[in-house]
């Protein structure tokens, strides 16, 4: 789902909402709270994260109910997995082929849109039996607040 621009998280609802009809996924308030705190963070949040912004709207919700929900979106596709390679999973509602970005200091990730990327190609064969699904692309370095940091750093130890 290739998700609407920050302001218009009503729209990113609406579509979310149709999308668990057409998966036959009941839709619970609890659901759609979860839903709509992983399209407005738009940080590719952790569960943890997840669960500690939708406790203020829902203060009795569980972190495995949270867990629990979010397996629901992965399984049906209404959400991705970041790269399962980053420890704790990170999830994105935009599903969507994209890319990312990503800090290697803060772990920020950040999308990077499939135009902005030549093709990706591999030069050899996959191995026998093994079935590609998706090409994710991501690139490591440091965003503009700790390339900032680290910079003041270095000058602070060359002076």
């Amino acid at each position: 789902m290739q998700l609407p621009d920050e302001g218009n998280s009503e729209v990113a609802v609406q579509e979310f909402r149709d999308r668990c009809r057409a998966a036959g996924l009941a839709l619970t308030h609890q659901r759609e709270i979860i839903f709509r705190t992983v399209y407005e963070l738009r940080s590719h949040p952790t569960p943890e994260a997840i669960y500690e912004k939708v406790r203020e709207q829902i203060p009795s919700i569980s972190l495995g109910t949270v867990y629990k929900n979010l397996k629901t979106f992965l399984d049906s596709g209404l959400m991705r997995e970041v790269s399962p390679m980053h420890g704790s999973p990170r999830v994105d509602a935009n599903t969507e082929d994209h890319h990312h970005l990503v800090c290697t200091e803060c772990r920020t990730v950040i999308d990077l849109h499939e135009d902005d990327l030549e093709p990706a190609r591999l030069r050899r064969p996959l191995p026998d039996g093994f079935v590609l699904k998706r090409c994710a692309v991501e690139f490591y370095g440091l965003c503009p607040r700790c390339a900032t940091k680290s910079n003041k750093r270095s000058e602070e130890h060359t002076s």
